[in-house]
């Protein structure tokens, strides 16, 4: 109980804060890019609300992530918080590194690779060749410019994966197919990272990774256009304060997909209102 009424009372004393005229007031246009995945939805309209209340318009763009690199170097937009790095998408990040601004990690502690359902009998990336037939011969995966598919084509060459096929689709139809073969009991190998709401709804398991072509651990990191940070040093300092938990972001990640007919802007609101203590601590 008094949990609760601590945190409905620092709920309603940031919402006094972020209401007031000084912080309310009409403060730009600022354009945050994303990709189209659990992570980057939760993540992208979280920082829009909270930027939304200090007086910030916000517009968030959904691109592929090549785009998404090109358009921030370029200029085009503003911010993203959805690099994956120093594995996923290092190779964009070579091509423009000296034209974009890393403010550093928002989450840390990720992961890319292989995922199957526990049941399946075979534990690493080396064996599936011989198992390509329990398969049906695919590895199920996103959208082609993801890292993760760039990393996968480069695994099943390492690993000399030929009995398989990478099929493109997108982390939507990715996830819908891995719950189909589950719920019949099929083989199933898709491409899959963490935090991730599936790992909470399935038992998973990621294929080892002897020749750690996905590398380790990973961290999410915030990345600004050059010359944001005098232009708008508010919001900069709060995209730079942005930092969260796997399990945090988990928590939106499963209100988003419990009811897939509601708006991820309306429950990183709620989710939002529901932490106060952490969004002061990004506030500048």
């Amino acid at each position: 109980m008094i949990k609760t009424l601590n945190r409905k009372i620092a709920g309603a004393a940031l919402a006094a804060l972020l209401s007031t005229p000084a912080l309310g007031a009409d403060k730009g246009e600022i354009e945050l890019a994303y990709g189209e995945w659990a992570t980057e939805i939760a993540s992208v309209n979280v920082v829009r609300v909270v930027l939304e209340d200090l007086g910030y318009e916000v517009k968030t763009s959904s691109v592929s992530v090549a785009a998404m690199w090109q358009a921030l170097a370029a200029g085009d937009v503003d911010a993203m918080v959805a690099a994956w790095l120093p594995t996923t998408h290092q190779h964009y990040l070579d091509q423009v590194a000296d034209e974009v601004v890393d403010l550093g990690p928002n989450l840390e502690g990720t992961r890319i690779g292989l995922v199957v359902p526990s049941y399946v009998e075979i534990d690493s990336i080396a064996e599936l060749n011989a198992a390509a037939a329990r398969f049906d011969g695919e590895i199920i995966g996103i959208d082609p410019s993801a890292g993760l598919m760039k990393k996968t084509e480069l695994a099943m060459e390492v690993y000399d994966i030929d009995q398989l096929e990478l099929v493109e689709s997108t982390g939507a139809i990715m996830t819908a197919v891995l719950g189909d073969a589950i719920e019949d009991g099929d083989w199933v190998v898709v491409t899959g990272w963490t935090p991730h709401w599936k790992f909470a709804r399935y038992d998973l398991k990621y294929l080892e990774d002897p020749e750690n072509v996905f590398g380790g651990a990973e961290r999410i990191h915030t990345f600004t256009r050059q010359g944001l940070a005098e232009e708008m040093p508010e919001a900069v300092a709060v995209l730079d304060n942005f930092h969260w938990t796997p399990e945090q972001m988990a928590e939106l990640m499963v209100m988003n997909q419990q009811d897939k007919r509601s708006d991820p802007y309306e429950n990183a609101r709620r989710w939002v209102d529901q932490h106060p203590e952490l969004i002061e601590r990004w506030l500048p």
